[in-house]
């Protein structure tokens, strides 16, 4: 479990706890289940990520809920429900070049409007051979958008760099001469999935 979590699992097992010695058994059995899905929401699985040049993995847990080609390029966004992993991790190899916040609105993840108007954070992560844009989007749900790492650090592959607490989307944005891998309503996983590969000049 990541340890933004400990508050939200700590509480409610207090509260169900003190319920408990009250002998207030449904009230302590609803905490005590607040508890539990506080674990699971920010739960920190292990994951394997697939190694080899020219490869860009999901940065979420969640369903590919749209894919676009603009101006700027190929985009891939990821949808995450309340029920999915939450830790948002790095598609490509690479140095953070920029990190942007705005302050936004709270529309759902999943209308196309929420990239422009909701609260964001975008990841500027220069590769070798390519460069892409992660954004986290807050969606109706989220309350708080986390990010670790700092303009000009390093990160691996699949290496975890935040997350979107309650119900969010994330939002890749590669070069246009990727070939993108999935499709809208597959689902995907942080880390592991390939949504794109790019051929690497040798």
């Amino acid at each position: 479990m990541v340890r933004e979590g400990i508050p939200f699992v700590l509480i409610p097992s207090v509260i169900a706890a003190i319920f408990g010695l009250l002998q207030l058994w449904p009230l302590a059995a609803v905490f005590a289940l607040v508890a539990g899905f506080m674990v699971y929401f920010f739960r920190d699985p292990r994951r394997e990520t697939p190694t080899g040049e020219g490869l860009i993995i999901s940065a979420a847990d969640g369903r590919v809920t749209r894919i676009d080609e603009t101006d700027a390029g190929k985009l891939v966004s990821v949808f995450l429900s309340p029920l999915d992993v939450h830790i948002n991790r790095s598609p490509i190899a690479g140095k953070i070049t920029n990190i942007s916040y705005v302050e936004g609105k709270k529309l759902p993840a999943t209308s196309d409007a929420a990239s422009l108007v909701n609260e964001r954070n975008s990841l500027v992560i220069e590769g070798t051979d390519l460069t892409v844009t992660c954004t986290q989007i807050a969606g109706i749900l989220a309350r708080r958008i986390v990010c670790w790492p700092r303009t000009g650090d390093n990160l691996e592959r699949g290496q975890k760099f935040g997350l979107i607490k309650f119900g969010s989307r994330t939002d890749v944005l590669m070069p246009a001469s990727v070939e993108i891998a999935v499709k809208v309503g597959d689902k995907v996983r942080g880390g592991e999935t390939i949504i794109a590969t790019m051929k690497v000049k040798k």
